[in-house]
């Protein structure tokens, strides 16, 4: 029986082509979440370039032979860099928006503009196609972890996602039913909470006209990481890289009187604020996780 192909091996392969004009047009052709050089000179135009994050993440280096969970994945960059990183990757997302927590009062509008951007940005099929990639995307929504469905993993990866979720905890819980190993979540932070409040859980509740719903300080987040069942064992802030997908608004009057618009330039130029927290799950206690 043939040896299986390195990741190397897969990524030498890929890059040997005479198409690159075909897949420029496709790259162009779709808005992006995430950045990835799919071969040399050709880059995804994405709202982050999580490339330059990777040092900042507590992610192992080496996942070889582990069972790895990626959660909320869009374009499938941290699932095809747990896979680089040796690891026997499952993706999960939902793109449709019937699956998405939705506040009361939303309008139609809204929720075709949402999910037009969702379609267009879910670039995963490309980037697996041109990195000859194993890893296995499912759509499922985080809520619906069973671990009689999809078994349990050694290292799960969730990222800026509770920040759209009516409910983070159960969120979070469902992890924690299919998590054996390690469980890394990188998620949004209320920065001035944080400063105001170091050791009170504190969130801001949008809930109103989109999905964005919990921003929690850096104590919050903690709080319901040890809610859902585990045990934390490092805490690190951090921003996310934009991408060059970003385009902020300018700066005048209109902008700095609508809080939507002031965070857009924020973010665009300084990163996103995120905390990234490792953890696993709890060992002592009565855990139910449904």
């Amino acid at each position: 029986m043939a040896r299986p192909r390195t990741w190397e091996e897969r990524q030498k392969e890929a890059a040997r082509r005479d198409d690159i004009e075909e897949l420029r047009a496709e790259v162009e052709g779709r808005q992006w979440y995430h950045t990835f050089e799919l071969t040399p000179g050709l880059e995804t135009p994405g709202w982050f370039d999580l490339r330059q994050d990777l040092a900042k993440v507590p992610m192992p280096m080496n996942l070889e032979g582990k069972r790895c969970l990626d959660i909320g994945t869009f374009d499938g960059f941290w699932a095809f860099e747990m896979e680089r990183r040796g690891g026997e990757v499952v993706a999960i997302d939902r793109n449709e928006p019937s699956g998405w927590d939705w506040p009361a009062g939303t309008t139609q509008e809204t929720i075709d503009a949402i999910n037009q951007r969702k379609r267009e940005g879910t670039g995963f099929e490309t980037v697996h196609r041109e990195f000859c990639s194993n890893v296995q995307r499912r759509e499922l929504s985080v809520y619906d972890l069973d671990p009689d469905e999809i078994g349990t993993f050694d290292f799960i990866y969730l990222g800026s996602l509770l920040l759209h979720l009516r409910d983070p905890v159960k969120a979070l819980s469902r992890v924690r039913g299919v998590c054996s190993g390690q469980f890394l979540l990188c998620d949004a932070i209320d920065v001035t909470k944080t400063v105001l409040f170091p050791r009170e859980p504190v969130a801001a509740l949008e809930g109103k006209g989109r999905p964005w719903w919990w921003r929690p300080n850096v104590c919050a987040l903690e709080r319901m990481v040890d809610a859902a069942g585990f045990t934390r064992h490092e805490t690190k802030r951090l921003r996310l890289t934009p991408g060059r997908g970003q385009s902020p608004p300018p700066i005048n009057r209109a902008t700095l009187t609508n809080r939507v618009l002031r965070e857009q330039v924020f973010h665009a130029r300084i990163g996103d604020p995120h905390a990234a927290i490792l953890c696993r799950p709890g060992e002592r206690g009565v855990f139910y996780p449904r």
